[in-house]
Formats: structure tokens, C-alpha cells, sequence
């Protein structure tokens, strides 16, 4: 490995931490509550706003992440949100009550929001075009592994009921990225936009030695002449359809129920007659699948591309939801039904982690101009954690109302209309520079008379 790629390497890494702590503190909740909901004697409602205080804090960080990170600086922005992180942790550690907990996750949350902008952005500008899809799917990779690490703190910790030191544990990651970030520099590109061409220029010489600066240094200039209108340009015809794919993206990856396996899957297990300890126990095991499957994506992301991995991933999430529906629907299958809905459980999460879940935010990280790349990123990330809002709040009302069975096939029916809309709409970005991509957009208007 070249000193310059070994550079690329360790900012994604520690940039990534950002994915870990969205990770864990989304999917360390699943453990905890099986004991909160017993410490404060919650119903399905408090449970659901237990859950859910995390993803209104989201959204919100989501709204602001972006032009925060265009006004302050990825790198800049990375450090504030890890502080924002350490007081969440700490704070839900300590809660007194339901509302204390449920405060502390929104802020939290806010941390949780701003993250899942600021992380893929400044990982896919400080990323050479030949490895930034591998290099981007380090955050994917960090918030499986953050969630892999919650289920076996949640599995450690649930023979002693300890929920507290469960939520309290995350200020640590956000304490190695606050500390990891003091010793990395700024995106080249922001630097470029600022007028700091300089730095850019020694940026740009950590990341790749072999190329010429001055050249990227001017693709970059003029990509910012071509988007001077800033923020307004997203509303313009030819920039529709990159935000359409986005926001639509964003809201598929929800909506085809993916948190109802982070959140719940436990309490989904202990439906089927596990134990506490058991049901986190399987949980971890849906956790490794959604490793080792990430792992597997990056391996593929810059060699067979976005779309196929999005529309095999698609496929497989919307079979594995028949099967979960069905395990639940047929009463002969009652005795093993805990055993089907793990195997189903880690099927449908083995088939996002190879496709929706990383790939879509690699492409919300790629596929706009620059000038409006953080606020663009952040209308698909409000999209996003809305829709997991939604989701999460509606779970368990909606399995109430029609049942397992068909809720986990109305997950299905989403996932085809998802897979029909990935096959029609998203191009094919690999092996593109952003400014490639920028172009792309641009010529498709240009022939469309949109311009």
C-alpha cells in the first residue's frame, strides 16, 4: 500500500468512527429496552418514543448537517458533533426517567443526524475516484460493526439488566473520533471553495502523489463556477432527477423495514418464545451477518458497480420478508418458528448490507455538484431519518392492528416498487470523478432541453 492510499485509508477509518456511533446508539437501544421498558413500567407507545427520541433528533440534525458542514468544514463539523455525542451518551447513562432518557436520545440523535451527512461527504472527498466506493463504504461498515458491538455489549450487560452503562458506553468511540479528527486535515474540495488552494494543494499531495493537483485543482474550480447559485440550484431542472434518486433512496431504505430488524429484533425473538438473554443473543448473530455482508460490498462496490449490488440486495430483502411473514402466518410451524425467523432475519439483512444499506449513502455522496452537495445530501438525509421515524413508530401499532405476517409482507410489496425504481431511475456511478458525475447529470438535461 503507497503512503498517499495509506493516508486515504486512515481519515476514512477514523471519519468512519461517525458510522460506529450512529451505529451503536441506533442498534443498542434493542437490548436496553427489554430492561427500560421493565425500570419505568413502559407501554408499547412510551417504547416506541424511547425508540423513536433518537430518530426526531436525527431529522433534525439531518436539516442543519448539511449547510453546517458547507459553512463550518467537514473536519471542523466531524469534532463538534463528537462532543455532541460524549453529552448524549453520558446523559441517557444518567436519566433519572423516561422523559430525561428520551431528551438525552434526541440529543443524541441530533449527534446521530449530523453524522450521517458530515461522515460520507468528507470520506468521499478526501477519496481518489478509483477506491472512493470501497473507501465511502468504510461509514456502512463502521455502523454495522457499531451495531454488532451494541448487541454484544447489550448480550454482556443483560444478565445484569445494566441498560445504564449499555447507552452510557458510546461516549467512548465519540471520544476517539474527537481526538482521531485533531490530527486530520480538511476536505481539499471545501478548501478549493474557500479559497484555500494552498492547503488543497497539500491535501491533495497526501492523497495522491501521482496526479496532477492543479489540474483537479481547476475541474474543481469550475464546477463551482458552473453551480454559483449555491443552495437555490437544487430546485433547477437539470439538477430533478439527482434529487429525486436521492430522496427516493433515502425513503426506500426505511421503509422496506430494515430498523424493525435493528430496533426490535429481540423483542421479535422474544415473541417467538426466547428468553432475554436468548433473543440478544440471536440478535448477535444477525449483527455478524451484517459485518461480514458489508465487508463483502465494499470488496464488490468499485468492481461490479452500484446498480447491480442495489437490485440483487433488493431482491433478496423482498424473499427473505415473504419467508419472515410466512413464519409467523402458519401455526404448524410454531416449534421452530424462533429458528426461521433468525435464519430470515439474517438473510434479509445479509441482502441490505450488500446492497441498499451501503450503496445508498455512497451515492448520495457522489452524485451531487459540489456547491450544493452538503445541502442536497442533507433533503435525502431528512428523507431518510423521517422515514425511520415513521417506521419505528408504527412498528409495533401496525403488528398490533394487521399482525406479523402482514406487516412484514407490507415491507415486501415496498421492496418491489423499490426494486422497480432502482432499475428505471439510478445510473451507474462507478469508477466516475464527482465531476464526471456533475457532467452526467448536466448532459442528460442538455438532451432533454432542461438546461
Amino acid at each position: 500500500m503507497s503512503n498517499t492510499n495509506r493516508f486515504v485509508y486512515v481519515a476514512a477509518a477514523i471519519a468512519a468512527i461517525n458510522g460506529a456511533l450512529f451505529g451503536y446508539d441506533t442498534g443498542i437501544i434493542s437490548g436496553a429496552l427489554l430492561y427500560i421498558k421493565k425500570d419505568f413500567a413502559l407501554s408499547n407507545f412510551l417504547q416506541e418514543l424511547v425508540v423513536s427520541g433518537v430518530l426526531v433528533g436525527a431529522v433534525l440534525g439531518a436539516a442543519v448537517g448539511g449547510k453546517l458542514a458547507d459553512r463550518l468544514g467537514r473536519r471542523r463539523l466531524i469534532f463538534i458533533t463528537a462532543g455532541v455525542f460524549v453529552v448524549g451518551a453520558v446523559g441517557m447513562g444518567f436519566s433519572p426517567g423516561v422523559w430525561w432518557l428520551i431528551g438525552f436520545r434526541f440529543l443524541a440523535g441530533v449527534g446521530i443526524g449530523i453524522a450521517s451527512i458530515v461522515g460520507p461527504l468528507y470520506i468521499s472527498e478526501t477519496a481518489p475516484p478509483k477506491i472512493r466506493g470501497s473507501v465511502v463504504s468504510f461509514n456502512q461498515l463502521a455502523i454495522t460493526s457499531g451495531i454488532l458491538i451494541a448487541y454484544l455489549v447489550g448480550y454482556a450487560l443483560s444478565f445484569s439488566g445494566g441498560w445504564r452503562w449499555m447507552l452510557g458506553l458510546g461516549a467512548v468511540p465519540a471520544l476517539a473520533l474527537g481526538i482521531g479528527m485533531l490530527f486530520m486535515p480538511e476536505s481539499p474540495r471545501w478548501l478549493v471553495a474557500h479559497g484555500e488552494e494552498e492547503e488543497a494543494r497539500d491535501v491533495l499531495e497526501r492523497i495522491d502523489d501521482s496526479i496532477d493537483h492543479n489540474e483537479v485543482i481547476e475541474s474543481i474550480r469550475d464546477a463551482i463556477r458552473q453551480e454559483s447559485g449555491g443552495s437555490s440550484e437544487l430546485l433547477k431542472a437539470w439538477l430533478r432527477p439527482a434529487l429525486i434518486v436521492g430522496i427516493s433512496l433515502a425513503v426506500f431504505q426505511q421503509i422496506t423495514g430494515v430498523n424493525t430488524v435493528i430496533y426490535y429484533a429481540p423483542t421479535i425473538f422474544h415473541a417467538t418464545g426466547f428468553g432475554g438473554s436468548a433473543s440478544i443473543l440471536g440478535t448477535v448473530g444477525v449483527g455478524i451477518v451484517n459485518v461480514l455482508l458489508t465487508v463483502a460490498a465494499i470488496l464488490l462496490v468499485d468492481r461490479v458497480g452500484r446498480r447491480p449490488l442495489l437490485l440483487v440486495g433488493l431482491a433478496g430483502m423482498v424473499l427473505s420478508l415473504g419467508i419472515l411473514g410466512l413464519a409467523f402466518l402458519l401455526p404448524a410451524l410454531s416449534g421452530i418458528v424462533g429458528w426461521i425467523a433468525i435464519g430470515s432475519l439474517a438473510m434479509y439483512i445479509a441482502f441490505f448490507a450488500v446492497g441498499l444499506g451501503p450503496v445508498f449513502w455512497l451515492l448520495i455522496s457522489e452524485i451531487y455538484p459540489l456547491e450544493v452537495r452538503g445541502a442536497a445530501m442533507s433533503v435525502a438525509s431528512v428523507g431518510n431519518w423521517a422515514s425511520n421515524l415513521l417506521v419505528s413508530l408504527t412498528f409495533l401499532s401496525l403488528v398490533g392492528a394487521i399482525g406479523r405476517p402482514f406487516t412484514f409482507w407490507l415491507y415486501a410489496v415496498v421492496g418491489v416498487a423499490s426494486l422497480v425504481f432502482v432499475y428505471l431511475l439510478v445510473p451507474e456511478t462507478k469508477g466516475r470523478s464527482l465531476e464526471d458525475i456533475q457532467n452526467l447529470w448536466s448532459k442528460r438535461a442538455g438532451e432533454k432541453g432542461d438546461l
